[in-house]
């Protein structure tokens, strides 16, 4: 692949892709796509910024130009108690915080068996989706299905127990699980169990 036409694909990813400034920091990532779930499909959502502050930034990116048009007129709208800024953006998605990336290579390998699974119908269970997978793709080692009673979709990260398995689950995007095509992502970040061990000195 020749430089040229890695810039041409960044600018079209570009073109694809908001920057949202002014998010009240209790807004999750899962809120904010559901605000721009009407404006068309939402590729990759990232948060950005210091969790400490008060306000964070974000990246939104559509499967296209027209849903990032329209995301834009959502400029104004209030989520949390601050009105946010919805402006074209400049770069494609940033890097995951470093954070969150793998770090080591236990880590690394475990994110090249984990997916990351959106548009999930909230009708279907955590037991449906890991049979989901495994009926398809091989055995699950871990799973974890976020979301709430407040938006029509949940997300979920798949952890298989093969990479193989992982590389099968992204032929699945677009396979209807419940009454919705689900939406299937290597997963950039390893699933963590729950207890964050940093804070426990």
């Amino acid at each position: 692949m020749n430089s040229r036409t890695s810039m041409a694909q960044r600018d079209e990813v570009i073109r694809r892709t908001v920057y949202v400034s002014d998010i009240d920091h209790q807004v999750t990532e899962e809120q904010l796509a559901a605000l721009f779930i009407n404006c068309g499909q939402v590729v990759d959502c990232r948060m950005c910024g210091d969790p400490n502050s008060v306000l964070r930034f974000a990246f939104i990116e559509f499967t296209d130009e027209e849903s990032a048009r329209a995301a834009l007129n959502l400029s104004g709208t209030v989520l949390g108690y601050y009105p946010v800024r919805v402006l074209p953006s400049k770069t494609a998605i940033a890097p995951v915080n470093p954070t969150f990336l793998p770090r080591s290579d236990d880590e690394r390998e475990m994110c090249a068996r984990t997916i990351y699974c959106t548009n999930i119908d909230k009708k279907v269970s955590q037991a449906d989706v890991k049979l989901f997978f495994e009926s398809i793709c091989g055995e699950v080692y871990r799973l974890r299905l976020l979301g709430d009673y407040h938006h029509s979709t949940r997300i979920a990260f798949v952890e298989f127990v093969m990479a193989e398995s992982a590389t099968a689950a992204l032929n699945c995007s677009g396979v209807i699980l419940g009454s919705l095509p689900i939406r299937v992502s290597p997963s950039k970040t390893p699933v963590r169990p729950r207890a964050p061990r940093q804070l426990m000195h």
